[in-house]
């Protein structure tokens, strides 16, 4: 699959995103498992960077001492705040705070599925189309690395495991993308997932 021929089906799949009511999460692999907390919203960048010779995503690495999801990988993003007009803007606006990508080498084309964490958070993932030639200044304090990974790795369903941890006496399952040295597991894979279904699978 070229990078025209996802961008076509990109723009075709999320015509009518703006009205899309589905929800995913920790709870599509672990049935019965919620939050147990009032859900707080947020938002992420799922950035598709253009490169010549293919489509890239772009994710980060979080550093070690934040109090949510240390050390993972994740997409950029967090909290939507009162002064964001909509999950585009906020996903635009963490994306420059965490990772100084300026939002002007953005192209949003529109959403995946509502992702709903273990961790009570109902994150809105944003998709749009990096232009190559963006600078990034990441910020220290939560960002240990941004790096990026060739969209057909993961889309490939050859590359999508379902690993499981046992966590406070429970096993949890839940979807991992290793590459290389990076493990790409939790909501960050499942709303990789998500994509894929969209994509190559053809699901709304």
């Amino acid at each position: 699959m070229n990078r025209d021929v996802i961008i076509e089906r990109l723009d075709r799949s999320f015509e009518n995103y703006g009205i899309r009511m589905s929800s995913r999460g920790d709870h599509d692999l672990n049935p019965g498992m919620t939050p147990g907390t009032e859900l707080r919203e947020a938002a992420v960048l799922v950035p598709l960077v253009e490169r010549i010779d293919g489509l890239t995503m772009m994710l980060t690495q979080r550093t070690d001492h934040l109090d949510h999801h240390p050390g993972q990988i994740s997409f950029p993003g967090g909290h939507i705040e009162p002064d964001d007009g909509s999950p585009e803007d906020a996903a635009l606006r963490e994306a420059e705070e965490e990772v100084g990508l300026d939002r002007s080498h953005v192209r949003i084309v529109g959403r995946l599925d509502q992702y709903i964490t273990r961790t009570g958070f109902s994150v809105t993932p944003v998709v749009g189309f990096v232009h190559p030639e963006y600078t990034i200044a990441p910020d220290e304090f939560e960002v240990a690395e941004v790096f990026e990974v060739p969209l057909a790795f993961l889309l490939d369903a050859g590359n999508h495991r379902r690993d499981s941890r046992v966590y406070k006496g429970l096993k949890r399952e839940f979807y991992a993308m290793p590459y290389g040295d990076y493990y790409i597991w939790g909501a960050t894979a499942g709303m990789i997932r998500n994509l894929y279904d969209v994509l190559v699978e053809g699901r709304d």
